[in-house]
C-alpha cells in the first residue's frame, strides 16, 4: 500500500512531498516527521527505498507506507500527557513518534507478536535517543513494548487515550478493540480494508469516520495452548512512580530549554542534493525573474508616442540589448545551478551547550544528556 505521493532524495524532501498532498497537514505532525529519519529503521541495504511512499516488509520487520503513517498521525489528534497503546508495534518507528508529542509524562505502550522484532525496535529506539540531534529538542515519552498476541489483551488492563491498530481487523474484532479506550478517546484501525477513526463520545456510544481505503495484512488470531486457554498479555504499568532523580533532570532540561532564546530550533538535515525544482525554486527568487517579468510586461505596456522614426529605432535597439543581456545571465545562472547542492547550516545544539555550561560534576552533566556522546 501507499506510492500516493513522489518519492523523494531525502527524509526531509519526502515530508515535503507529503504536505504538498495534504497527507501531513499539522505542525505537530511536521516536526515528528521530521525529527525521524525514515531510513534508520530500514536494514542497511535496503536504505535506497526508505525515502519512497511505499511499504516495506523483511522476514517480520514491517514499515507501513508515509501516506499511511501520515493519515495515522493526524487521525490520533495527539496531545502531551496522553496515554497511547500500539498494538502490532513494529519496528518502534510509529511508537517513537508519537513519543515526541506526548511529552515527558504521557504513556506510551506496544504490543508485537514477535520477539526478534521487539528487540530490534529497542535497538532503533537505543540509536535515536543516543545519535538523534532531535532528541534535545523535544520532551520525550519513551516508549515500552511487551511480546504478545494484542487480541489477547488482560481484560483487568486498563483504557487508553489513543489506540492504533497496525493489521486489518474483521467486525468480529471491532467490539474487542473498543474495548481498550477511553470516553473521549480515538481508535484507528484499518476496519475491513478502510483505514477508520473511531471517537469514544461516551460509555455506549461511538462516532465512526472512514479515512481512506487500505489494505493490511489481517491481525493473527491466538492460538490456543496446552490446557485449552490463551495466554493473557500484560501490558506495562500504566503509570510508573518515576524517581527523584529522573523527575529533576525532566524538570532541568525543560527549564534550560526555554531560557535564552527560546524552544530549540527545527533541524533540517544537510549537504543532501534536493530535486531540480527546488533548487530552481530557491534559487531564481531574485533578480533575474524579476527583471524577466519586468521585460514581459515592457511589451504589452505602450512606450510614450514619438514621430521620430530615429529615435524608434534606437529605443527599439536598447531594448534588445537589454533582453540580450538578461538572457544570458539567465543562462549563466542554469549552468552554475546544474548539479549544485542545497547546503544548509548544522544547527547547534543549544541544550546540549548550556547543559555542558553548568558548574556540575561531569557525570551528572552526562545523566542530564542521557549519556549521549554527542
Amino acid at each position: 500500500m501507499g506510492g500516493a505521493v513522489s518519492a523523494g532524495e531525502d527524509n526531509d524532501e519526502l515530508i515535503d512531498n507529503l504536505k504538498e498532498a495534504q497527507y501531513i497537514r499539522s505542525d505537530l505532525v511536521e516536526h515528528a516527521f521530521r525529527a525521524i529519519d525514515r531510513a534508520d529503521y530500514y536494514l542497511e541495504e535496503f536504505r535506497d527505498s526508505a525515502y519512497k511512499d511505499l511499504a516495506w516488509r523483511h522476514g517480520n520487520i514491517h514499515l507501513s507506507a508515509p501516506c499511511i503513517y501520515s493519515e495515522v498521525m493526524e487521525a490520533l489528534d495527539l496531545q502531551p500527557g496522553l496515554s497511547f497503546l500500539n498494538l502490532g508495534s513494529g519496528t518502534g518507528y510509529l511508537s517513537t513518534m508519537v513519543g515526541l508529542t506526548l511529552g515527558a509524562f504521557g504513556v506510551n505502550h506496544g504490543v508485537e507478536l514477535h520477539e526478534d522484532v521487539i528487540e530490534y525496535a529497542y535497538q532503533k529506539l537505543d540509536f535515536f535517543i543516543k545519535s538523534n540531534y532531535s532528541f534535545d529538542r523535544f520532551e520525550f515519552c519513551e516508549p515500552s513494548f511487551v511480546v504478545g498476541n494484542c487480541l489477547e489483551i488482560a481484560p483487568e488492563s486498563r483504557q487508553y487515550d489513543r489506540v492504533y491498530c497496525g493489521a486489518g481487523v474483521q467486525r468480529e474484532h471491532e467490539d474487542y478493540m473498543k474495548k481498550l479506550l477511553k470516553v473521549g478517546g480515538v481508535l484507528v484501525l484499518p476496519l475491513e480494508e478502510k483505514l477508520t477513526k473511531i471517537t469514544r463520545t461516551g460509555y455506549n456510544t461511538w462516532e465512526t469516520r472512514k479515512i481512506i481505503a487500505v489494505s493490511f495484512a489481517p491481525l493473527v488470531l491466538p492460538k490456543h495452548r496446552e490446557n485449552g486457554k490463551l495466554r493473557a498479555v500484560s501490558l506495562p504499568a500504566m503509570f510508573e512512580v518515576r524517581s527523584l532523580q529522573d523527575l529533576a533532570r525532566i524538570s532541568i532540561r525543560h527549564i534550560l530549554k526555554k531560557s535564552g532564546s527560546g524552544s530549540l530550533p527545527l533541524p533540517r538535515r544537510t549537504g543532501l542534493k534536493r530535486r531540480n525544482h527546488l533548487k530552481q525554486r530557491r534559487e531564481h527568487r531574485d533578480t533575474p525573474l524579476l527583471t524577466n517579468s519586468y521585460l514581459f510586461m515592457s511589451r504589452l505596456i505602450p512606450g510614450p508616442m514619438d514621430n521620430n522614426n530615429n529615435q524608434s529605432s534606437t529605443d527599439n535597439e536598447d531594448e534588445d540589448e537589454d533582453c540580450r543581456r538578461v538572457c544570458e545571465q539567465l543562462e549563466e545562472n542554469e549552468r552554475r545551478n546544474e548539479g549544485s547542492v542545497l547546503v544548509i547550516e548544522t544547527p547547534v545544539n543549544l541544550l546540549r551547550e548550556r547543559i555542558l555550561s553548568l558548574p556540575l560534576p561531569e557525570p551528572l552533566k552526562m545523566y542530564l544528556l542521557y549519556y549521549r556522546e554527542k
